[in-house]
């Protein structure tokens, strides 16, 4: 419980971290992960390392638990590669921003995995989504698949009460578990900003996914305490007095007070965890300004698995609009 703390801790510092470098001009962008810490480290330690992550966008906590460090964890949001990871090393999918569509890959990963090794194996996919999510057509055919075909799929819906400016009320006149059962697929909510209770339940959806019983939705219930990217303004569309009610159930405080509360957690304790968050922090801020924007032509690099004519042709194309821009001595100065 102490190194999820820490982690937690550590996660909340880059994500602080992160939102000052955009703030600063260094990133293009940054979704912040404030209040969500429980929810994501909580499960993700859950997860054995054959269980393939299938992420949206503000799942920073996945993918520092896997293993992503430094500025590996931004170069999306700096603009200079299309993913900070390889994928299959870390069993980590690059990030998606479309929302819901990763639900259908996790499902696809999982039938994959099932024609091949049979319903019982130990390995199950985990889509993590939104409360926004839950409305999209992707996430309720991957629904309706994975319940008729029984597939190992974990669909972990982060319900952070708020679809950008849209509250989940508008949306969802019931609980979200709820509609996973519409689907035939066990489902539970869970207080998530409670990390113990996390972890139980996941634990339990893994066991069900692992032995041949098929999927399982959660609904985690927290709270996104920050915008939900740094280009947007909360203050237009929810009150100060919500966001204080929320805060007094912060997911690190409570697990802070229980690890006090069994002799866990001491000051010393406390200052190391703060040293590790403070030198995570440091790593990422000198490996994000580090970074030097690739060559303008990288953009079609790894689009397809084999060279084909119709990206050499695109390629082509783009190579010569840049040679429009060559200055006397042959220079093309392109924007980021």
């Amino acid at each position: 419980m102490l190194d999820l703390y820490r982690e937690m801790r550590i996660l909340r510092r880059i994500d602080d971290e992160a939102t000052a470098l955009q703030r600063q001009g260094e990133l293009g962008l940054w979704p912040p992960v404030r209040g969500q810490e429980a929810a994501q480290l909580a499960s993700a330690r859950a997860l054995t390392p054959g269980d393939f992550v299938f992420t949206s966008y503000r799942e920073h906590g996945l993918a520092l638990h896997r293993g992503v460090r430094g500025a590996d964890l931004v170069k999306v949001w700096r603009g200079v590669a299309g993913t900070g990871w390889n994928p299959h090393e870390i069993r980590l999918a690059t990030q998606q921003v479309i929302i819901g569509a990763h639900t259908l890959h996790a499902v696809g990963w999982a039938l994959g995995e099932t024609i091949e090794r049979g319903e019982q194996h130990p390995d199950a996919a985990v889509a993590y989504l939104g409360d926004g999510a839950m409305s999209e057509g992707d996430v309720a055919e991957a629904m309706v698949f994975a319940a008729s075909f029984r597939l190992p799929v974990i669909f972990f819906c982060q319900n952070n009460q708020w679809a950008i400016s849209e509250p989940v009320t508008l949306q969802a006149p019931g609980e979200l578990a709820d509609r996973g059962l519409g689907f035939g697929i066990p489902s539970v909510r869970v207080d998530g900003n409670d990390a113990l209770a996390v972890y139980a339940v996941t634990r339990e959806a893994l066991e069900r996914a692992h032995t041949g019983g098929g999927p399982t939705l959660i609904e985690a219930v927290t709270y996104r305490m920050g915008p939900h990217t740094t280009a947007d303004d909360p203050t237009r569309y929810r009150t100060a007095e919500e966001v204080a009610a929320w805060a007094e159930r912060d997911p690190i405080d409570r697990l802070a007070a229980l690890l006090r509360s069994e002799g866990v957690l001491d000051d010393e304790a406390e200052r190391e965890v703060a040293a590790a968050a403070d030198a995570a922090a440091a790593e990422l801020r000198a490996g994000c300004v580090a970074l030097a924007d690739p060559e303008p032509l990288a953009v079609f690099d790894h689009v397809y698995a084999e060279p084909n004519r119709t990206i050499e042709r695109e390629r082509a194309e783009y190579q010569r609009y840049l040679a429009g821009f060559a200055d006397a001595n042959g220079f093309v100065e392109v924007d980021r």
